[in-house]
């Protein structure tokens, strides 16, 4: 960090320039910060200089590991090196962000700590820098059970249940497998300190799980086996209501994942 001239004054991550200058600081822009290649140099300088013998083993293995996520050097996993090129605009309604396509056993658990850190620091504190600027913001995590083997993703998922709504910010979770909820506490925490829970069709295998963990009634868990599809039961607090949710043609297209009717519609 150093070497980019940066250090614990928040003012070094700022250019200096006339313009700043004669403008009191006005008009600041931000220096490019470093990354994983220019940290990936930086260590290759540090294991040349040195010179004891017990920390030759932890520079190479660093090195090797470093390797494949180094753009000059052609990483498989090199597209995590560089700048950020995204931008938060205000106003825009809906921003999607789509991990599913990253291979899944290195490349997308490191790419969803980035994200959640990202969505915590950039759209959430964020938006309640200036209290009377802050709007209404939701944070929807779809297929919420893919993070629960992840200490670090559950951490986040408390954080916002708890702290998010004093931001002016809800969660929304999203998830089909509601076991993995229930064998894992923390995780459970999140879903039991919700206000509002929607309830679809579910598997006779697991409605035992939910009518244990929601205090569901034998009437209420009956139903969740037997409604079709688009059937619900929403609770809000102590109140229950049965609801059919019936969705227009545009808000369908949107949500489709059928993959057949999906190439029907480009043929």
């Amino acid at each position: 960090m150093k070497d980019c001239g940066i250090t614990s004054d928040p003012n070094s991550l700022y250019e200096t320039n006339n313009l700043a200058t004669s403008t009191k600081n006005l008009y600041k822009s931000k220096k490019l910060m470093p990354t994983i290649g220019s940290w990936y140099k930086m260590l290759l300088k540090k294991a040349k200089e040195n010179t004891d013998k017990n920390y030759e083993f932890h520079y190479s293995y660093l090195t090797k590991v470093m390797k494949q996520y180094v753009r000059e050097l052609n990483g498989q996993m090199a597209y995590f090196d560089g700048q950020s090129t995204f931008e938060l605009l205000d106003g825009i309604p809906f921003i999607n962000l789509d991990i599913s396509s990253l291979e899944e056993r290195f490349a997308r658990p490191l790419a969803q700590q980035i994200l959640l850190s990202w969505i915590w620091e950039k759209y959430v504190k964020k938006n309640s820098e200036d209290r009377e600027k802050a709007t209404k913001k939701r944070v929807i995590v779809d297929e919420a059970w893919m993070l629960l083997p992840f200490p670090e993703a559950v951490d986040f998922l408390n954080k916002m249940a708890r702290r998010a709504r004093k931001r002016n910010v809800s969660l929304a979770i999203i998830s089909q497998r509601f076991q993995d909820f229930y064998e894992n506490e923390a995780a459970q925490a999140v879903l039991t300190s919700s206000d509002t829970k929607l309830f679809l069709a579910q598997d006779k295998s697991e409605i035992s799980y939910l009518k244990e963990v929601f205090k569901l009634s034998e009437g209420e868990a009956g139903f969740l086996v037997t409604c079709l599809i688009g059937e619900g039961l929403l609770k809000v607090g102590s109140d229950s209501a049965i609801i059919r949710i019936t969705p227009t043609k545009k808000e369908f297209e949107f949500v489709e994942t059928n993959l057949n009717k999906l190439a029907s519609k480009n043929e």
